[in-house]
C-alpha cells in the first residue's frame, strides 16, 4: 500500500475524523459482535448529534468493516465506540478499542477514498462496496449529518471511482466476495456425485451468488423468508425455490449449503443438523454476525468456511487489478488535492460574501444618495455602471484569497480585509 502524506488542511467544524474496525485487525468473532445492522445505524445516527454535538457523521457497516466518520475537533472514538456498544447490548465494548484504527483530517479523509474505490476490500476492487458506501451517505444525509463537508467529499469520491472505471483496469474481472464463493462451490461439487447446492439469504451478496452460479450444470436452489423476493431472482437465474419453512429438511438433504442470512444469532446449529452426519457436507458461511455456528464445523463430515477464508480464493481477476492499483492511488491523490483546496477556500467564503455585501451596501447608498430626482433611464444606467465597477473592484482581493488559501497564509489578508472594510461590524453599527 502506497504511504498517503498528509497536507496541511483548513478546519471546518473541527478535524475530521475515521474510526474503523475491519478484517485487517479484527478476526470475524469479533466484527460480528460490533456489526451494526441498517435499523441501528439510523438509530444511532437519529442520537448522535445530541449525545456528541456531532453535526457530520457517516456511519459505514459491512461484513468486513464497521466505520465511524465525523467531525469534531476532539477525539470521540472511545465516546462513540461506547454508543455502538449500548446500542448492541455490549457492556464493556471499550475493551475492543485495540481492535480499531484511528485516522484523522487528511488521513481519514484518504482512508474513505481508499474504501470506497475497494482498495480497502478484502477481494481488491470488490464492487459492492460502493453500493454500500452511498446507502451509509444516504442514510447521513436522511439524519441531516451531512454538511456542506461531507457532502463535497463524497461527490468528489464518487466522481473519482467514474474515473477509476474509466480509466483503468481495476474494476475489470469478477473478482467479489459472491465471485469467490461461486468458484468455492464450483471446486466443492467437482468432488460431489449429483451436487445439489442450497442458498438461503438473497440479500446483496447471496442475489449475486445466484448470478454466478446461474447457468451452471449445478442444481441450485433459493431458500429466502420473502417469497416474492425469491420467485423473482428464480425467475432471472433459471433456479428452484424452497420454503423457508423447510429449512430443517433442506440443511439435511443438500450437500452445499451457502449463507448469507441477516440475523443476530445462528439460524443453522448443530441441533439443526443433527450429531450424526450422512455423508459429506460443505457449508460457506458469507454472514456477518455469522449465521452458521462454528461448531457445525466440528460434526463429522462436515466442512464449514466462514467469509475470511472464502476471500482468500479469490480469482486471478484479484491479480490483474492489484496492478492498476498505482493508478487508482494517483486519482485518489489528485482528488483529494482538488478537495482541499475547496476546503481551504471554504474559510475565506465567509469574508469574500461579507466583502460583496460591504461593497454593495456603499454602491446602494451611494446611488440613493445621488440618484433621488434622476430619470428611470438615469437609474437604471446608473445600477449597471455602478455593479460593473463593484465586480471588477471585489475581483481582485477574491483572486488574491484564493491564492493565498492554496500558500496557506489566507489568514493575514482576511486581518488586512476585515480591518479595511470594517467586515466584522453589523450593518447596523456602519
Amino acid at each position: 500500500m502506497q504511504e498517503f502524506r498528509g497536507k496541511a488542511r483548513a478546519k471546518m467544524q473541527g478535524k475530521f475524523r475515521a474510526i474503523s474496525l475491519s478484517y485487517k485487525r479484527a478476526p470475524v468473532e469479533i466484527r460480528e459482535i460490533i456489526s451494526i445492522d441498517e435499523l441501528t445505524i439510523k438509530s444511532i445516527l437519529g442520537e448522535i448529534s445530541e449525545i456528541l454535538s456531532l453535526t457530520e457523521a457517516l456511519i459505514l457497516s459491512t461484513c468486513n468493516r464497521t466505520e465511524v466518520y465525523y467531525s469534531a475537533e476532539e477525539n470521540l472514538d472511545i465516546e462513540i465506540i461506547k454508543l455502538i456498544g449500548i446500542k448492541k447490548g455490549i457492556a464493556n465494548s471499550d475493551a475492543y478499542i485495540n481492535y480499531f484504527n484511528s485516522f484523522e483530517d487528511d488521513y481519514a479523509v484518504n482512508h474513505l477514498f481508499r474504501v470506497s474505490l475497494g482498495l480497502e476490500a478484502q477481494v481488491v476492487g470488490d464492487l459492492q462496496i460502493s453500493n454500500q458506501v452511498k446507502r451509509a451517505y444516504q442514510w447521513a444525509a436522511d439524519a441531516q449529518l451531512a454538511g456542506p463537508f461531507l457532502h463535497r467529499l463524497m461527490h468528489t469520491i464518487f466522481f473519482s471511482s467514474k474515473r477509476v472505471v474509466q480509466e483503468t483496469s481495476f474494476r475489470d474481472g469478477a473478482a467479489s466476495v459472491s465471485y469467490a464463493a461461486a468458484e468455492l462451490v464450483h471446486n466443492l461439487a467437482a468432488t460431489i456425485i449429483d451436487p445439489k447446492v442450497l442458498i438461503l439469504g438473497i440479500g446483496e451478496i447471496g442475489a449475486d451468488v445466484c448470478r454466478h452460479l446461474s447457468g451452471s450444470e449445478l442444481t441450485v436452489t433459493i431458500c429466502n423468508r420473502t417469497k416474492e423476493k425469491a420467485e423473482q431472482l428464480a425467475l432471472e437465474c433459471d433456479l428452484n425455490i424452497l420454503p423457508f419453512t423447510a429449512l430443517k429438511e433442506a440443511v439435511n438433504e443438500y450437500d452445499l449449503i451457502i449463507s448469507s442470512v441477516a440475523s443476530n444469532s445462528p439460524i443453522i446449529n448443530t441441533d439443526l443438523i443433527g450429531a450424526e452426519n450422512n455423508g459429506f457436507k460443505f457449508f460457506i458461511d458469507l454472514s456477518i454476525p455469522r449465521s452458521i455456528c462454528p461448531e457445525v464445523g466440528k460434526i463429522s463430515g462436515v466442512t464449514l468456511f466462514n467469509i475470511d477464508e472464502i476471500t482468500d480464493k479469490a480469482s486471478a481477476a484479484v491479480e490483474k487489478r492489484k496492478a492498476s492499483i498505482p493508478l487508482v492511488e494517483t486519482i485518489i491523490e489528485e482528488a483529494i488535492s482538488d478537495f482541499n483546496d475547496w476546503s481551504k477556500e471554504m474559510v475565506v467564503s465567509p469574508t469574500i460574501h461579507k466583502l460583496k455585501n460591504a461593497l454593495e451596501q456603499i454602491r446602494q447608498e451611494e446611488i440613493t444618495r445621488h440618484l433621488k430626482n434622476a430619470s428611470p433611464e438615469m437609474q437604471e444606467f446608473a445600477e449597471r455602471f455602478s455593479k460593473s465597477i463593484t465586480q471588477k473592484i471585489i475581483k481582485l482581493p477574491v483572486i488574491q484569497l484564493k491564492a493565498a488559501c492554496k500558500r496557506g497564509d489566507a489568514e493575514s489578508l482576511i486581518d488586512v480585509l476585515n480591518d479595511l472594510f470594517d467586515l466584522e461590524s453589523t450593518p447596523k453599527e456602519k
